[in-house]
């Protein structure tokens, strides 16, 4: 099973996705006229819409702050310290360019889950790739392998992985068993989820801007206490992306290094065409009401994510009298950077910070994978057996960390990743169709509004009662 696993990892992770990723966003920012460079203000224009939303679904900027509890998490600490390690600082510039041409992914996978949203059995909208590759595509058996590789990547093991990297941060902080630490992790959990969506929702809305807001404002700190040396880190990075400066320390260096690596974690940290924030971009009410609102909306997230959050670590890093090595990267790395602008106090603000980062992962990747289950007919039933499996996996995941259910994982999320890429390109002529609709009305002055009766080209596959 292991070297059955481990091929489907070489297969996806080092081929399929790392180009077809990166692939796919430059085909979006191409076809759809760099949108993510020409319409940004209209991302921060979408998010501010109206607060106000009908009883069966969540707020634009509620959408947008769970998916970035999923997005944020400790890859945003521990893989960029990684990233820096293992690639040299050029990393981060490569970690920028995956993250401006995913942003287009990420609008276009938002923007159809918009389009095909249904009413649940409990009539809230549902949503994602696999409503779009079942109503759009007609291939509801594609659609249904990926509901099952998104329930078992971010319903189960993955809140396995952020509650065992809660675990080790308190632990080593403060000295608190790593099974207790579990146990409080799965019970704040559960005070969530049994309240489902909306709940989750709410939580995200108040905690996550929080937690980004103090994040960033500690590296504008280290910023401000380094202005001089900023400039030259900022040369160093985009030398050292080209090959052009020397690597220090224990880091590999090299340009292929500094590639694949910022590549690869910029992937997995704002997952942009993973087809996993689509699932709560779907539950929104946009506003404008038009489904490129919402994938506007998620685009902006990509943004925070890799091109803010990201670049505060490695910026705290590269500022910090230490060296990358290995035996000093991912969360130890960071701590240790932290610890030298702040002291002692550093090493605890990388705890909480993972935490939270962690946590609010936990909560947003659970979101992700009830609209998976819904999809496959469970109903109350199948979503009362996953909020169960899924506090049992933070309370496993926090005790041990076994590799091979780690990389079963991965494998599940380069399989669905690679399901949704083919979805989206395959009806990327529907998201230029919205596109050029929305941009239309807003050049003429007016709210883009869609009506689908304005649009027969349209698949028969969108639900004409939500679009009327």
């Amino acid at each position: 099973m292991t070297a059955i696993i481990d091929f489907l990892n070489t297969i996806f992770w080092g081929y399929v996705l790392i180009y077809g990723l990166l692939a796919v966003g430059i085909y979006f920012t191409v076809r759809l006229g760099f949108l993510q460079f020409r319409h940004f203000a209209e991302m921060w224009r979408c998010v501010r819409g109206s607060g106000e939303t009908d009883k069966d679904g969540i707020t634009p900027f509620q959408a947008l702050s769970v998916s970035l509890a999923s997005r944020v998490g400790t890859g945003n600490i521990a893989g960029v310290a990684v990233a820096l390690t293992l690639g040299g600082p050029g990393a981060i510039f490569w970690m920028w360019m995956v993250a401006l041409v995913g942003m287009a992914t990420a609008y276009a996978e938002s923007t159809l889950a918009q389009l095909y949203k249904i009413h649940g059995a409990d009539g809230m909208y549902r949503g994602g790739p696999a409503q779009y590759i079942a109503r759009g595509l007609g291939l509801p058996w594609l659609a249904a392998l990926f509901a099952v590789a998104l329930i078992i990547a971010f319903g189960l093991v993955f809140n396995a992985v952020q509650a065992n990297s809660i675990a080790q941060a308190v632990e080593g902080a403060f000295g608190i068993n790593a099974g207790i630490v579990g146990i409080v992790t799965a019970v704040l959990s559960g005070v969530i989820i049994f309240g489902g969506i909306p709940q989750i929702a709410r939580t995200a809305q108040l905690v996550v801007p929080i937690m980004a807001g103090l994040y960033l404002l500690a590296a504008a700190v280290v910023l401000a206490m380094n202005l001089s040396e900023v400039p030259g880190i900022l040369i160093g990075i985009i030398r050292s992306a080209f090959g052009l400066q020397e690597a220090v320390g224990g880091v590999a260096g090299g340009v292929m290094a500094a590639m694949l690596n910022g590549i690869k974690r910029g992937l997995f940290s704002n997952e942009a065409g993973m087809g996993s924030a689509p699932n709560i971009a779907a539950v929104a009410v946009p506003n404008p009401h038009h489904p490129s609102s919402q994938g506007f909306v998620q685009a902006l997230g990509v943004f925070i994510d890799t091109i803010l959050v990201c670049t505060a670590t490695a910026v705290m890093i590269l500022l910090a009298d230490v060296i990358p090595s290995d035996e000093l990267t991912g969360v130890n790395l960071t701590q240790a950077a932290l610890s030298d602008h702040f002291g002692g106090f550093g090493q605890i603000f990388v705890a909480v910070a993972i935490f939270f980062f962690a946590f609010t992962s936990i909560i947003g990747n659970y979101s992700y994978a009830e609209n998976a289950v819904v999809f496959l007919g469970a109903g109350k039933t199948g979503i009362m057996v996953l909020r169960v499996a899924a506090l049992a996996m933070v309370v496993w995941g926090s005790l041990q960390a076994v590799a091979t259910v780690f990389n079963f994982a991965d494998a599940s999320m380069g399989l669905m990743a690679t399901i949704n890429l083919i979805a989206i390109v395959m009806l990327s002529g529907t998201v230029a169709h919205l596109t050029r609709d929305y941009l239309r009305q807003r050049k003429a002055g007016v709210e883009p509004r869609f009506h689908i009766a304005d649009h027969p080209g349209i698949a028969p596959g969108v639900n004409r009662d939500i679009w009327k």
